[in-house]
């Protein structure tokens, strides 16, 4: 907002109290100010949006993608592998493919949010899609639960049988995160 005076405002109408003049431009200067208290307090909300945005790009580029490949790599091969014929190998099977499908439809809606987190990060304007970062949220954490409290317990029950297959586990996950050696002969 412009605090000078229009051309026209610069002479006063006939009949205009020259006063009011006066008290115009407080009223003007005023709410500019009212908008100016305002500013430490969206500042800090900009900055906030931007450390949650670096924050979410690393939770998935790195950790999120990296889990379920862990996972799909890994844990549920083990558990299907170990796991007796029958209704544990059938429930162990239907439970591997329900997670194999919420990752992929995870990882589909982050990759459309992706973008606008990316710009978010960077302070662009951003049209950030609020439906669809609930949705994310939301399908993550029923998905979690779901493994938390469903198929971790079962993969204890499978892997637990037998000590060899749990250190097996360990160590295939173990070494699947160590530094790549580089070496000569």
């Amino acid at each position: 907002m412009t605090l000078t005076a229009s051309p026209k405002a610069a002479s006063p109408a006939i009949g205009e109290q020259p006063l009011d003049r006066f008290a115009q431009c407080h009223r003007g200067i005023v709410s500019q100010l009212h908008a100016f208290a305002q500013l430490p307090g969206l500042h800090a909300a900009a900055l906030r949006s931007r450390e949650v945005a670096a924050a979410t790009l690393t939770l998935f580029q790195g950790a999120v993608i990296e889990h379920h490949a862990d996972e799909e790599r890994e844990l549920f091969p083990a558990v299907l592998r170990s796991a007796l014929a029958g209704d544990e190998a059938d429930t162990a099977r239907l439970m591997v493919d329900r997670l194999c499908a919420e990752h992929r439809r995870i990882e589909a809606l982050w990759k459309r949010l992706e973008p606008a987190v990316k710009a978010a990060q960077k302070a662009r304007p951003v049209d950030l899609d609020a439906a669809a970062v609930q949705t994310l949220v939301e399908q993550y954490l029923a998905h979690a639960a779901y493994e938390e409290q469903r198929f971790l317990p079962l993969a204890e029950r499978i892997l637990g049988r037998n000590g060899n297959h749990m250190a097996a586990l360990g160590l295939s996950l173990h070494m699947r995160h160590l530094p790549p050696v580089i070496g000569y002969i």
